[in-house]
């Protein structure tokens, strides 16, 4: 995410009012409800974490145990196990 300077953007009375109450600071104007993306849109991690989670789970079959597996993919036991609990379901 980049910064825009609201003076290219944004009315001089719009800056005005918002100045009221934050002058000076930087501020997050949050994307509106219809415009915003589900988390990963975009990128390819999603698919990753899936494939990283179904070799987790085949190791985790084939005999490995799950504090090897954590310190294998560098998570913790609990994370392991949530991953493990998801894939046997």
């Amino acid at each position: 995410m980049g910064y825009r300077k609201a003076e290219e953007i944004l009315p001089v009375e719009i800056i005005e009012l918002i100045q009221q109450y934050v002058d000076g600071q930087s501020i997050y104007i949050p994307r509106k409800s219809e415009n915003r993306l589900e988390w990963g849109a975009g990128t390819e991690i999603k698919q990753e974490l899936r494939s990283r989670n179904q070799q987790i789970y085949s190791e985790y079959l084939a005999g490995a145990q799950v504090r090897t597996l954590a310190e294998k993919y560098y998570l913790s036991v609990k994370s392991i196990q949530r991953i493990l609990r998801e894939k046997k379901k």
